[in-house]
């Protein structure tokens, strides 16, 4: 556990550092609320110890910047004034307890060991259950791209509305961990976060998962079962590939979105939910809307507030901060040893274009670590694709080469990356620019080692 200590008395920092570090904490000290926000601005900490009074800035201040900032530490508030009234008004600013001074040590310990608990049953939720770890507001997303920058303004300014999002952005750039931002930045965020791939669920299923049914609704409905919309009352639903949900499903969503009702399958009663949707798309909506595949007026619901995910290959200039990030993630591959990215390394991940984006680099770390058993990582731990990747090459050796096979493999491959950057990674659309079946088009994307 990660601990910020905040108090401008030096005595109170080193007491807690040493009370502290003999227990497990990892500690770290600011003398001011703005030596504190930096230190959040570069890393996470699980709790922030802050005292109340304080020159120039003070526990309230650092409060209320924690809030608009979306840093998600739980902030333990002490104070030698014995002042129950302001204790309290700071709890009720989103201060998780706090401590009068002076204090024992074991006092300390117990009202951290409280605090870790609640967090440990937070993330036992159901809803959290997916991935702990991205319950959060922006530690999972690491970025000073300026584009990428413009898009953390956008959450910061939605995050306590209910107005619809749309993210679009290829596969891979990181649109669940935006709509998780967006949901737990806001006053949504003790509330449930339900995730739901559209495209990952038979049509002839997704009607019941979302608006769920009564009982004997259908053959094999023995009881009534709730759907997501009404698991994500008062939370946030997320929408994952919704332009893959079928026409005649697309007026009930509309409806929900616009009414705040829904209606089981098989039931003749209208649910009242208070959710909040965030939807996400690899597809071209418009496109799709002009070809009669997609509602305009759903297309329209959803499109209040678009955002836009840069591709990797775009935000070059993040792919360091992202590989120290994964190998912190994944730093109990190497038994919790800390580990490097050589400079030669780190030149052919930059160099890279990425086509699965950034959770392609997240899986070419994992598997560093895991095959690297010394201290530093270096080219041999990467994939192959990413040491043989020579964005020069394809056109060098078609004009070297007097072979026909070899020349139309190369020029196959070439025309199968760009139907994917064209259609953000959807097959199916791919395979039409191609004009080749998607199961010919999923075999020579193996054939020629290309990910989706």
């Amino acid at each position: 556990m990660k601990i910020l200590v905040v108090d401008d008395e030096s005595n109170y920092r080193t007491l807690i550092q040493e009370a502290l570090t003999p227990q497990g904490y990892r500690v770290k000290v600011a003398g001011s609320v703005k030596e504190a926000i930096g230190q959040l601005e570069e890393e996470t900490f699980d709790f922030t110890l802050c005292d109340l009074r304080m020159p120039q800035e003070d526990g309230m201040d650092f409060l209320k910047r924690v809030r608009e900032k979306g840093y998600q530490t739980t902030v333990i508030i002490t104070t030698a004034y014995g002042n129950n009234d302001l204790a309290l008004d700071a709890m009720r600013n989103g201060a998780y307890d706090y401590l009068s001074k002076p204090f024992r040590p074991e006092e300390l310990v117990l009202v951290l060991k409280k605090a870790e608990e609640r967090e440990r049953l937070k993330r036992d939720l159901p809803w959290a259950k997916p991935d702990p770890k991205a319950k959060s507001g922006f530690q999972n997303i690491v970025s000073k791209n300026p584009e990428m920058q413009k898009v953390f303004d956008v959450i910061k300014k939605v995050a306590d509305y209910k107005s619809t999002v749309l993210l679009h952005g290829e596969s891979g750039t990181g649109k669940e961990l935006v709509a998780r931002a967006i949901h737990y930045s806001g006053e949504r965020a003790g509330r449930p976060f339900v995730a739901v791939n559209c495209g990952a669920i038979p049509e002839t299923l997704l009607e019941s998962e979302l608006f769920g049914y009564v009982k004997g609704a259908f053959t094999g409905a023995g009881k009534s079962k709730n759907g997501l919309f009404e698991e994500a009352h008062g939370g946030t639903l997320f929408l994952d590939e919704v332009g893959e949900i079928p026409l005649y499903l697309q007026v009930k969503l509309l409806r929900a979105l616009q009414e705040g009702e829904i209606r089981r399958v098989g039931d003749t009663q209208p649910v009242h939910v208070d959710v909040r949707v965030i939807a996400a798309t690899a597809r071209v909506l418009l496109e799709d809307v002009s070809k009669g595949r997609f509602r305009q007026d759903l297309f329209y619901r959803l499109n209040v507030i678009p955002l836009t995910l840069p591709p990797l290959r775009e935000r070059k200039e993040d792919i360091p901060m992202l590989v120290n990030h994964f190998l912190e993630k994944y730093a109990h591959l190497a038994n919790d040893k800390q580990k490097q990215v050589s400079s030669q390394a780190m030149e052919f991940l930059q160099k890279y274009h990425w086509p699965g984006n950034v959770r392609e680099l997240e899986n070419s770390i994992e598997r560093a670590l895991v095959l690297s058993e010394q201290k530093i990582v270096g080219p041999q731990h990467l994939p192959p694709a990413i040491r043989d990747y020579n964005p020069d090459k394809d056109i060098t050796e078609i004009r070297e080469t007097v072979s026909l096979k070899i020349a139309t493999e190369i020029l196959e491959k070439d025309l199968i990356a760009k139907a994917l950057k064209m259609t953000r990674g959807n097959k199916s659309r791919a395979s039409k620019l191609l004009e080749i079946s998607v199961r010919t088009l999923m075999y020579k994307m193996r054939q020629h080692g290309i990910q989706s």
